[in-house]
């Protein structure tokens, strides 16, 4: 059954040449999830999709076709495109690639959608990118079925306490770590986890920390690959890893 889509919200968060003069984009919609699409002809000098098909531009597109990789139609800008430079740009192209890497095909994510869209906003507006960075990756992780329970151990069910350490499970949870354990990787502060919990990184120990933390939760679900967003930062920068 052939599928035709108009003028669907959408964001691009991966695109790469296709052919000669085409393009393979991943596309966010706000109906359809991630859809891969080809823009046909979109690397031609004169073609304005060029310049449109770019991350962090809220676009409206129209896509076809039958099977799992779509024809795009058209597409048309949807409002001006969020302006991020620097760490804030790295931050963008981390956010795009976590979705781009964990997003099923064809699969409606409306939340993480406005998730989206407010964190992309968030990064141009705010100088609190940990938190920002953050509350989006427990907000994905929570759409996709693995959100991590920050207030309360997995086998006995109580409260984390702030002066405990923990054991992280990933995607089971927090048990109470005995003392002897030297996993120092895989220990968190109770109280560094509730700092999570309401998002206070302020204090630099607990930004490492659920840092840390939120990097082990994903780095299950993304399959031993490398982030190439990190990659790209750290070269860019000459600094060590920010994300």
């Amino acid at each position: 059954m052939n599928t035709r889509v108009l003028l669907q919200p959408a964001y691009v968060i991966h695109r790469r040449p296709f052919r000669n003069t085409s393009l393979l984009v991943d596309f966010f919609c706000l109906d359809h999830g991630r859809i891969a699409a080809v823009a046909r002809g979109a690397r031609r000098g004169k073609s304005r999709m060029q310049g449109l098909l770019q991350a962090f531009q809220p676009l409206r597109i129209s896509f076809s076709g039958r099977g799992e990789v779509k024809t795009l139609v058209n597409a048309e800008s949807a409002g001006a495109a969020v302006a991020l430079k620097g760490e804030r740009l790295f931050s963008g192209f981390y956010v795009n690639e976590l979705l781009s890497r964990l997003l099923h095909d064809h699969v409606q994510h409306p939340r993480l959608y406005q998730a989206y869209r407010e964190t992309l906003d968030a990064l141009a507006n705010t100088d609190l990118l940990e938190r920002v960075l953050r509350r989006f990756e427990l907000e994905l992780l929570a759409e996709l079925g693995y959100a991590v329970n920050l207030t309360s151990d997995c086998r006995r069910h109580e409260p984390i306490a702030e002066k405990k350490s923990y054991r992280y499970l990933p995607d089971v949870g927090f048990e109470e770590a005995h003392e002897d354990e030297n996993d120092g990787k895989r220990i968190f502060v109770g109280a560094h986890l509730l700092a999570l919990s309401r998002l206070e990184l302020e204090n630099a120990e607990t930004a490492a920390s659920a840092k840390r933390l939120l990097r082990q939760a994903l780095e299950v679900h993304l399959g031993g690959r490398p982030l190439h967003s990190r990659t790209l930062f750290t070269s860019a920068s000459g600094a060590g890893e920010s994300k």
